[in-house]
């Protein structure tokens, strides 16, 4: 295990900085910035904001939940714009995020100590080795969740664009059965609970609790999750207040989602096609220079 006095010595320094930097975050209020107070007022949100409809809390009974938005919210931690998206995407709540930083973080920081303290027997005192090992990897635990949600975001809007390929189609579907533009689009908000369909469920439900077009709560949402084709329903189903015929025009623009989708397909198979290549080729490399070393080697021999 560590000496003692230097645990000691970290612990309570780390204890007094952590003690220093939480009372000057209670002691400083946050005060709106004019641009955003403005921009509320227009009834427009701030463009660096948490995106709309993102949850705190999802589950209030899990106390782990609660601890993680209990941090986010107390300790002021940044939340970028693109994790929120990703988020969003998973439905997955701000609180379930941050306390998966937290456990991973006390996981990294704990763990390297008790290995020392349980090989203490057989190895003796070590040292400083498992403060710093424990500093690191307590870094590392707190990093891997934004690292996981990195590496799934393509997957994650990979599959939020099938969704709402199938949404053009229900809605598609529910506007030939005469139903209006608004409810077309709750009707088939309502057949999915995958997260596309709740985060446009919400953004309908939003526009019909304050009584207005749900048109600017959808592009928002676009906005939100980087996914322009809900802007694109947005602007198609508005063609309902001037007495268009939207059938045609959302049948045509599902199958332009679907050629582009299939466009993306295909790219993607090609680039796996070209990756496989080169691992094939490394075999054929290797028994080409098997048979080719020995006689280069005996003419080599004879000059």
């Amino acid at each position: 295990m560590a000496d003692p006095v230097f645990a000691v010595a970290v612990c309570t320094a780390g204890l007094a900085a952590a003690g220093l930097w939480a009372a000057t975050a209670g002691m400083l209020r946050p005060h709106a910035r004019l641009d955003d107070a403005f921009a509320v007022l227009d009834g427009v949100e701030p463009a660096d904001r948490v995106p709309g409809g993102q949850l705190v809390v999802d589950d209030p009974e899990s106390r782990l939940e609660r601890v993680g938005a209990w941090l986010y919210c107390r300790a002021r931690l940044p939340l970028p714009a693109a994790t929120a998206r990703v988020l969003m995407l998973q439905g997955r709540s701000i609180g379930d995020y941050f306390v998966n930083k937290l456990v991973l973080a006390v996981a990294g920081l704990s763990m390297p100590a008790l290995v020392a303290w349980a090989l203490r027997p057989l190895t003796g005192p070590v040292g400083a080795l498992p403060v710093g090992a424990g500093l690191v990897a307590g870094i590392v635990g707190w990093l891997w969740p934004d690292l996981q949600l990195r590496n799934q975001s393509s997957r994650m809007r990979a599959d939020a664009q099938e969704a709402l390929n199938t949404f053009f189609d229900l809605v598609t579907l529910e506007r030939l059965a005469n139903l209006s533009a608004t409810q077309a689009l709750e009707a088939a908000a309502q057949l999915s609970d995958v997260p596309v369909f709740q985060r446009i469920r919400a953004a309908l439900e939003r526009a019909r609790l304050e009584q207005r077009p749900p048109w600017l709560d959808l592009r928002q949402l676009s906005a939100d999750l980087d996914l322009p084709q809900i802007a694109d329903i947005a602007d198609i189903m508005r063609l309902d207040d001037q007495g268009a015929a939207l059938a045609d025009v959302l049948m045509a623009r599902v199958q332009e989602l679907r050629d582009a989708h299939l466009a993306r397909e295909k790219a993607e198979a090609h680039q796996a096609t070209e990756r496989m290549t080169l691992w094939m080729s490394i075999p054929v490399v290797i028994f080409s220079l098997a048979f080719l070393i020995p006689p280069l080697l005996k003419i080599a021999g004879q000059g």
